[in-house]
């Protein structure tokens, strides 16, 4: 999955760069295919030649001379509501109506402007009233649908939720910590023979190289072991380095051109196998591959979680990256960090899409933040003591702080957004980082070796333990003895 932050930025002003070359009058917005992130492609800037001349100006008014009174702008056209993200498919929005009466008026205000939006001035497409709110559907049919507030707080309603909270575990009695416990795994990317095309393989001298999805695979089956150990009953939702989606590149070719071509390239290259740098994003085979391992794949990941395996939390192991410049004669990055994301900051571009919207709100009415955020600041807390790393700040807009936590942002992501329970999202170290590049090239290990000249621990351990920490933390306090 796209990196959190940085190579998410990075490919936003790739693509940006490469519009600014070309000559297109009018504006373009175009969804890109990023997971959760909705990108619109910016206008070229007019050239000279494309301006159309106008009269001349007027000389300036003398003082008896009256300015005539401009006229407003035009509003802005309405938002198409009916739009849907990549590979979407169109809600029911009648799953929404088992949540009448979930929150409070207030609860609802609160968790929309704490955590949900991103504080856009832009009127969101929906209307609160005094005892509940009136969501804008898409659906011509049925173009809007109403959720009544709850008239004081309560718990939540049986049967909107597959998950269990820590609080609602039955007692330990003795058993281990985490019994009872169902975790779900989520090792990110695909790895093996497909780091290449996923943009996430790294290597720096012959012969020896690093890819996200191997090192997330290994840290999520070491990280099983521990957790199993201490009562856990533990789902790897990818076990092995191949995809879990049944499709490949080649199924959304057609979805690819179109892609490009609503962006204002009506004949675009099929492949990069001659394109150099930051053209590539205008071909068919880079936007077929991103359809396929960044949204077909986490698509097919959330049908397992949510029909399969139905945990009571997923845990998305990432390592981050800052950018690299040309894969064949990579930079090192002074930088080194590390980030937990939960869901949240929804754009303004992001809601008119209705998928989108239905899913934040069902997130949303089943309380999910209220686990969620707690257990990330808890697992964050575990993360900074083993690995010692500073927190990554995002400039970026589609990002926001949450929660008293400084490593602890919301983002709205395909996985964390997807999957119907809490979602702990972990980006830990810059995988280009001279240090982290070279203990990463060690992979998992126990005590210390020699490692650019002096004793080192294992990075894939230290990220082991302190999410085994945090976790552990989180349900000693929340959990009944």
């Amino acid at each position: 999955m796209m990196k959190a932050g940085i190579k998410s930025r990075m490919h936003f002003m790739m693509m940006k760069r490469m519009l600014r070359r070309c000559s297109l009058p009018v504006m373009l917005a175009s969804v890109m295919v990023t997971p959760g992130m909705a990108q619109t492609i910016a206008p070229a800037p007019l050239t000279p030649a494309q301006v159309t001349p106008g009269p001349a100006p007027a000389l300036a008014p003398s003082v008896t001379e009256i300015k005539p009174v401009q006229p407003a702008p035009p509003p802005p056209p309405p938002a198409r509501l009916d739009r849907l993200s990549a590979l979407g498919t169109r809600p029911d929005w009648l799953k929404l109506q088992s949540y009448h009466q979930t929150l409070t008026r207030s609860e609802f205000e609160a968790v929309i402007r704490d955590v949900y939006l991103d504080g856009s001035p832009f009127p969101p497409p929906w209307k609160l009233e005094f005892d509940g709110v009136v969501i804008k559907t898409g659906d011509p049919l049925k173009p809007e649908v109403r959720i009544a507030f709850a008239p004081r707080p309560g718990a939540p309603l049986p049967g909107t939720r597959t998950w269990r909270a820590a609080a609602e575990m039955p007692p330990l009695k003795g058993r281990p910590l985490l019994s009872d416990i169902h975790i779900a795994i989520d090792p990110g990317h695909i790895g093996g023979g497909y780091g290449k095309m996923e943009e996430r393989m790294l290597s720096f001298a012959p012969g020896e190289s690093i890819q996200e999805g191997d090192l997330s695979l290994t840290t999520a089956q070491v990280l099983a072991e521990r957790l199993k150990a201490l009562g856990a009953y533990v789902s790897l939702v990818r076990d092995r380095a191949e995809p879990v989606t049944p499709q490949r590149p080649s199924d959304f070719l057609v979805q690819a051109r179109q892609i490009l071509v609503d962006a204002g390239f009506p004949m675009p290259q099929e492949n990069y196998s001659s394109v150099t740098g930051d053209a590539k994003i205008l071909t068919v085979q880079w936007q077929s591959e991103k359809l396929f391992y960044r949204v077909s794949e986490i698509h097919a990941r959330g049908e397992k979680v949510n029909s399969t395996i139905k945990p009571d939390v997923v845990l998305c192991l990432h390592f981050n990256a800052e950018a690299w410049g040309d894969a064949t004669a990579p930079q090192f990055s002074p930088m080194n960090h590390m980030h937990v994301l939960v869901n949240g900051c929804y754009s303004p571009l992001e809601l008119e899409q209705q998928d989108v919207r239905f899913e934040m709100f069902r997130r949303l009415l089943s309380r999910t933040h209220q686990e969620e955020l707690p257990l990330a600041e808890a697992v964050a807390n575990g993360m900074r003591l083993t690995t010692g790393l500073p927190a990554y700040v995002y400039t970026t807009p589609n990002a926001r702080h949450v929660g008293t936590n400084p490593y602890v942002y919301a983002r709205n992501l395909l996985a964390n957004r997807l999957y119907d329970c809490p979602v702990v999202y972990l980006e830990p170290y810059v995988m280009n980082n001279e240090e982290t590049y070279h203990r990463l090239l060690r992979g998992h290990f126990l005590g210390r070796t020699l490692i650019a000249g002096r004793l080192q621990s294992s990075a894939i351990e230290d990220y082991v333990q302190g999410v085994v920490n945090g976790i552990v933390a989180y349900y000693q306090k929340h959990r009944q003895p």
